[in-house]
This record gives structure tokens, sequence and C-alpha cells, in this order.
């Protein structure tokens, strides 16, 4: 290991320290006394890494081309440790009033989001599984952190049995991968597939690869253990898989893609279009039916990676770029979202019912405000951010000659514009004799919840200079 290795990888090797040391500490210490003061430590911390990443101009190959820093890295990474932060502080309360407030809760988010940092820095197929698993591992704890509940510990068990199949799968295609390409590292496998051409052997190893990452961005139809696991874990640990495992899973599917076999780009764009389109359309539709607000939003997160990925599809600097916005404009809509969810109680306790929004203008008009923005840029109605990240995935799979899934997505978003829409009937003309929620919410939850709606508003106007990062970075993949 060189000192230029070390360099690049001080980020992710601080923030081990610090997972390290606060579970030292919280043992040392006791459970109980320091789980709310870990938990405010790691927001900060993970901020401030946010930013010194955010602001660094390192670009390093390191270990050989097991762990690549570029400008596309440090755009995910920002997103994910600011919407881990995001989750963490909002989730506090409940957590404090649910009795899940362990100091194990902030330090294996901390673990997953090492991981998450590996995986979209990984020029290799060994630092991708690497990566991988270890998201993975710490997820599968989180799910079922409320123990002496059946939901949670279901939840729990379903997310490991379909993770470990489809973390086998990936293991599978890499295999291949590695057995007909020669090499694991990204740039050796593109050199093979340089020529346009493939080897049947790499092709099947790329489409299982695929499958496998296909199950970690819940597309269809790998995307069956999204709502039992979004309705069954707790509301905090559910905004945590809506937010930055989707932009972790879909950096690495895009540096996968790219950088290994950025030379096909026709064979595997037909894939991630049939990928994008059935996660569309089945995402519209089977939200339809949901009442469980959990379930509604499980079913949104599918379509929406159906849209992220006509980003992907399109195999072009702009669709890169495309992606990565739509990535950061989802995330800031579900942090919103799901700081209104956490807050949804009727005399103290959880409420997930959509019905229990009912005349919710006149009980909390602020909260309605703020809900209905949110609901606007989730369906894609202008001029919110949500509809300038749907607008640009389309011209860019318009652009790149696929008109079909563009067409695709279209109608998917204006039947899944239905199920938002009910929502913002029930908050303003719903039975008044309806039961409602009660008005309290903690201050994160209400700072996230009004912050995220007024940058859907204000963001409309130049998307607050997101769009000329993502070009950036995703010029810095696409090269």
């Amino acid at each position: 290991m060189t000192s230029t290795d070390f360099t690049t990888v001080i980020p992710e090797f601080m923030l081990s320290l610090y997972a390290m040391a606060a579970l030292l500490g919280g043992v040392w210490l006791g459970k109980d006394k320091v789980a709310g003061f870990i938990l405010w430590l790691t927001v900060a911390i993970l901020v401030l890494f946010a930013l010194l990443i955010g602001l660094s101009n390192v670009n390093n190959v390191a270990f050989n081309g097991l762990f690549i820093e570029d400008g596309f890295s440090r755009f995910a990474k920002v997103l994910i440790l600011l919407s881990a932060a995001g989750v963490l502080a909002m989730g506090a309360d409940y957590q404090e009033r649910r009795g899940l407030m362990r100091f194990e809760y902030p330090v294996l988010i901390t673990l997953a989001v090492i991981g998450m940092m590996m995986m979209v820095s990984a020029g290799n197929l060994m630092s991708l599984y690497i990566g991988l698993e270890l998201q993975s591992l710490a997820l599968y704890v989180v799910a079922a952190l409320r123990r002496d509940s059946t939901r949670s510990s279901e939840a729990g068990l379903k997310y490991f049995v379909l993770g470990a199949l489809s973390s086998g799968i990936l293991l599978y295609g890499a295999s291949l991968t590695y057995g007909f390409a020669g090499t694991t590292d990204f740039a050796g496998i593109l050199s093979v597939v340089h020529a346009g051409e493939i080897a049947v052997g790499v092709l099947f190893g790329l489409v299982f690869m695929m499958i496998g990452l296909a199950f970690k961005v819940s597309a269809v139809p790998f995307h069956m253990w999204t709502p039992d696991v979004y309705e069954g874990s707790p509301s905090s640990i559910t905004a945590f898989f809506a937010t930055a495992p989707k932009v972790a899973a879909m950096a690495l599917f895009a540096r996968l893609l790219f950088d290994a076999f950025g030379g096909v780009t026709a064979q595997w764009g037909q894939v991630v279009a049939l990928l994008s389109v059935a996660s569309i359309m089945l995402g519209s539709i089977g939200a339809i039916g949901q009442t469980n607000i959990k379930r509604l939003m499980a079913y949104s997160s599918i379509t929406h990676m159906g849209f992220a990925l006509l980003g992907l599809m399109a195999g072009t600097e702009q669709g890169v770029a495309a992606m990565l916005l739509y990535m950061a404009v989802y995330v800031t809509m579900n942090i919103g979202m799901f700081s209104f969810i956490l807050s949804m109680e009727r005399d103290g306790q959880p409420v997930t019912d959509i019905k229990a929004l009912s005349m919710l203008a006149r009980r909390g008009p602020m909260r309605a405000w703020a809900l209905l923005i949110l609901l606007f840029a989730l369906a894609g109605v202008p001029p919110m951010m949500g509809f300038w990240a749907k607008f640009s995935v389309l011209v860019a799979a318009v652009e790149a000659g696929y008109v079909w899934p563009a067409v695709f997505a279209v109608v998917g978003s204006a039947i899944a514009a239905f199920y938002y829409l009910r929502i913002v009937y029930y908050m303003y003309f719903g039975d008044e004799e309806e039961l409602g929620i009660d008005k309290r919410i903690a201050t994160p939850q209400r700072v996230l919840l009004i912050g995220s709606g007024i940058l859907m508003v204000a963001g409309s106007i130049n998307l607050f200079g997101i769009e000329g990062v993502a070009q950036a970075a995703a010029a810095a993949l696409v090269h």
C-alpha cells in the first residue's frame, strides 16, 4: 500500500475507526446512557464527511484498480452521507418513543454507509462484492431491529433470504465473468469487450450481475421483498432503505455497466430497458390498491427506480447525468415524505392508513401544504423538481433512440399520479368524521418536511446547480 492509496481511502478509513470506537464506547459506557449521544454524533460526522468529500478534488485509482475516487463517486458519496444523516436525525424521536434507541443502530448505519461508499468506488469485482456485502449485512440486522415484533422479524428474515439469494446470483455472474474474461478488474474486462463484441460466457456473467443489482434497487421482477420489508421494518429503518441504499446500488449499477461493459451498451441497454418499463408499470399499477402508506411508498420506490434506470439505459453521458439528478431529487422527496410518515400518530400510536389523513388541511395546514408539494413532486407535476428530474431522463432516453420505453414511462407516470392525488383528496376533501392524526411532530421531522417541500418548489428555477455537478460527475464516469 502506498501513501497515495491510503490518502484516497481516508474517509472510509476514518469512518471505520469511528464505527469501532462508537461500538466499544457504547459497550463500555452502557447502552442506554449513550445511545442518543452516539446517534447525534454520527449525524454530525456524516455531514462533516459529506462536506469534506464534496470539497475534495482527489482523482485517484488506488490499490491497483480496486478503488476508484473520481467525480462520479464523490457525487454519490455526498448524496449517501447526507441522506443517511437526514434519516438518522428525523428518526431520533421515533426511536426514542418506540423504545428502539439503541447505540447499535447508528453504528450499523455507519457500517452500511461505509459499504455503500466502497460500492460506488469499486473498480474490481472483488471490491464490488466486499462493499455490497458490508452494506447488506448491516441492513439485514437493522430490518429486524424491533425484536419483539413479528412483522419486523419477518421483514428482516425476508430481506436476509432474498438479499442472500441476490448476492449469490451476483457472485455467480462475477465468477462467470472472471472465468471468461480472465480478470476481475473493470478496466481488464472493458478491454476484452472493447471491440463491441462480447463472449457468450461474459454476457451471461453480465446478465447475472445485473439481476443481482436489480434486487438491490427493487427493479421488477426482482422487487418482491420491497413492500413486505417496507411495511414490517420500523418506519425509521424503512426511511433509510428508501434513500441511501438505492443511491449506492444505482451508482454501482452505472459503475459496473460503464467501467466494465461500456463497449457493449447496445446489449445491456435492452435488458435495462425491460427492467425500467416493467418497474414503472408494475409500481404504478400495484400502488393503486394500497391503503398502507408504507406499502404505497414501496411501490412508489419501484416506479422511481424504473425512471432512474431510463437514464442508465441511454448509455450516454447525458443519461448518466440525468440518472444522478433523478436520484438526488428522489432522495430529497423521500426524506420529506418519511419525515411526515414518522410523525403519523394517533394518541401516541403509529398510524399508517392513508384515510387517517382525512381533512389534515384543517388540523395541520402547514404539514398538509408541505405534503401536497411533495406528492406533486413525486407525481411529476410541473413545475416541481420531480417533474424536471423525470423530464431529464425521458429526454436522455429519447435522444438515445429508446422511444418506446419513454412512452411507457409517460403512461406509467400518469397512472401513478392517481394514488398520489388520492392522498391529496383525503387531506383536503376527506371525511371529517374520520379519525385523524395527532398534531405533534418532532422538530427535525418538521424541518426536513417543510425544507424538502420548499426545495421542490424553489429548485424548479435552476435546480440549485445540481444539474451541472451531475453532468461533471457523469463525465468522470463516461470517458
